[in-house]
């Protein structure tokens, strides 16, 4: 089934619900919780009974700032690795991460149905992450072979009952070209989120507008998001006008203002401090005219999250 750009034009955040979302699973998990995660992958996690047990805890905790905040909520699926190259180093087959990606959104189902008592909108989003390293193009991926790449992750979450779908940590015109034709044909909506570096540009020194301008002239996602660095990082981003800021839905700053280099050599965790996150974010909000959905990412936990919502840590639980 092919669909336009406009399928998704029923979902609560483009009508300017806002969303809390999520942190940095990966991070909170390995760093604040003891949890082994090789190749920062989680979703093996969805294999076993402690695993799914650990997640929805998890998730808990970010449906306690909604509700604490009176707004919906994002269910991203703990899927950024699980595509072949990623599958493959962890020895997960191509049926095995079918298997995989179907279960992280069946599992999020009954979540979504528990929450929904209690807060007006739960949407539940398949995470697609990039082919290679998310902070390094090292190998930029044309729009068909990036299409044909990412196609059997969508439809696993298309057969599931996924909502929606977002791709994370990109920094490649053409691979997130790709995922937005690959969505379109299993009829997903679907939502592109770049990364960038210190100076607002994408790793690959594109500026943020021409990745998007670039991306809306050749495939048109729903919506634009921008994650894992930081907001100080982030805000060059938007020192050029212009309508295309528009576009974007969804910030997921890290805690750290740390470069991507920098992270990549750390061995212990840069948390930053939750309220000084909050007061940087701040000063994105006035750019963003259509801002809705609001998280974290790497070195995020609940704390970082509700700072940003201005909802007392305490009343999200421990992280």
């Amino acid at each position: 089934m092919t669909t336009t750009p406009e399928s998704g034009s029923w979902l609560p955040q483009l009508h300017g619900r806002p969303l809390v979302t999520d942190g940095g699973v990966e991070t909170d998990l390995i760093f604040n919780h003891g949890v082994d995660l090789p190749d920062f992958a989680a979703f093996p996690l969805v294999e076993d009974a402690e695993g799914r047990a650990m997640l929805e805890t998890y998730y808990d905790g970010y449906a306690e700032i909604a509700r604490a905040s009176g707004a919906g909520l994002m269910l991203e699926s703990p899927t950024w690795r699980s595509n072949p190259d990623w599958g493959d180093r962890l020895g997960f087959s191509s049926a095995d991460l079918a298997r995989v990606n179907r279960s992280a959104i069946t599992m999020l189902a009954p979540l979504r149905e528990r929450y929904l008592a209690t807060i007006a909108d739960v949407v539940v989003s398949g995470m697609i992450g990039p082919r290679g390293d998310g902070y390094r193009p090292d190998r930029l991926l044309e729009p068909d072979e990036s299409a044909a790449y990412h196609h059997p992750q969508i439809e696993a979450f298309a057969d599931a009952g996924a909502a929606m779908v977002t791709a994370m940590t990109l920094c490649d015109v053409g691979e997130a070209i790709g995922i937005v034709r690959a969505a379109r044909v299993v009829g997903l909506p679907v939502a592109i989120s770049f990364t960038v570096e210190t100076d607002g540009r994408l790793p690959g020194g594109a500026s943020l507008s021409q990745a998007i301008t670039e991306v809306d002239a050749a495939a048109g996602p729903d919506y634009f998001l921008v994650n894992c660095a930081h907001p100080t990082h982030i805000e060059p981003a938007f020192a050029e006008p212009g309508a295309w800021r528009e576009r974007i839905v969804g910030v997921r700053p890290n805690a750290s203002t740390k470069s991507h280099a920098e992270l990549d050599e750390a061995t212990e965790l840069d948390a930053g401090d939750p309220q000084l996150l909050a007061t940087a974010y701040d000063r994105l909000r006035p750019l963003l005219p259509r801002l809705s959905i609001i998280g974290g990412c790497c070195g995020t936990d609940t704390r970082h999250v509700a700072s940003l919502w201005g909802v007392d840590p305490e009343s999200a639980g421990d992280s």
